[in-house]
């Protein structure tokens, strides 16, 4: 995929963007985002790794194409941000790239644990965040994308 076939994300189409903000959602709902994921990851052709955390506890897992341990410390670092800001680790990062600080240069943060990079999106039950669903091994663009879309057709379905 070139560079020319990379999805742009503004600031204000990611917080115009559908999240998942449900009065419950458990174990079964994550196995079922996690379904839809794999539909789009294969749909798309795309080597990517999908993880879905609720509550601290990983409920769904699955790794395509070349993705591969590599990509834990991506979706770890990625879930992280959406657990701090609530928000999706794009948003962030387009965030603080709009101020003129990008994340990664901030002091006072790990940025070993905590990575601002496009991929998860969070989960909120009544407005708090729960969990996130998160995709790593492609661009982060690329990444986002997928799970943006898995979130949709879960609310579709």
């Amino acid at each position: 995929m070139t560079s020319a076939h990379l999805p742009e994300f503004s600031v204000d189409a990611l917080e115009q963007e559908i999240v998942i903000d449900v009065a419950a959602f458990d174990n079964d709902d994550a196995v079922d985002l996690g379904l839809a994921a794999l539909e789009v990851i294969d749909e798309r052709e795309l080597n990517l790794a999908v993880r879905i955390v609720l509550r601290g506890d990983i409920v769904f897992q699955a790794k395509l194409g070349s993705s591969g341990p590599g990509n834990d410390p991506w979706l770890a670092g990625k879930h992280a941000v959406v657990m701090q800001y609530g928000e999706s680790s794009l948003l962030v990062r387009r965030r603080h790239e709009a101020a003129g600080t990008p994340f990664e240069q901030l002091p006072g943060i790990d940025h070993d644990a905590f990575k601002a990079h496009g991929g998860s999106v969070p989960i909120k039950v009544n407005g708090e965040t729960v969990g996130s669903i998160t995709t790593s091994g492609e661009p982060d663009v690329v990444d986002h994308a997928t799970s943006a879309e898995a979130v949709r057709r879960y609310l579709a379905r």
